[in-house]
């Protein structure tokens, strides 16, 4: 079976035109049940340059959909056999203002919209930089 991947090596994807965000905002829980926003935030605020855009992808899958630990590599396998669409289509990028950088080794942190390190990023003509999907179509 073939495996898709979401990662990006020695990149950047800066915040969409449309978003509304002028700096990096903390996604806010609505309800009871956490949001995409919410897990992805969670997963690399608190662990940065830790893990790969295909490892935050499929946690946030795996959180929502609650597997048992025992199914997580089957699932994975299935997760991947079919294109997902990557960190710039994440509600982080769209919305909320943080920008997604990813080392040499596909493992990503984010950077506010209004920080030195993602005006640094951005300007940095060694890296790739992309922008994140736009939420309205133009």
């Amino acid at each position: 079976m073939k495996t898709h991947t979401t990662n990006y090596f020695d990149a950047f994807i800066q915040v969409a035109e449309d978003s509304p965000a002028k700096t990096g905002e903390v996604p806010p829980v609505k309800g009871w049940e956490k949001s995409v926003a919410n897990i992805q935030f969670e997963i690399i605020s608190d662990h940065p340059y830790q893990y790969t855009s295909d490892d935050v992808l499929f946690q946030t899958y795996a959180i929502r959909q609650g597997f048992d630990q025992s199914e997580l590599d089957e699932e994975r396998e299935k997760f991947f056999s079919k294109g997902q669409p990557c960190l710039r289509a994440s509600p982080l990028t769209k919305r909320y203002g943080w920008g997604i950088h990813s080392n040499s080794e596909g493992k990503v942190a984010l950077y506010g919209l209004d920080s030195e390190e993602y005006q640094k990023f951005t300007s940095d003509e060694k890296l790739e930089t992309v922008k994140a999907m736009r939420s309205k179509r133009a």
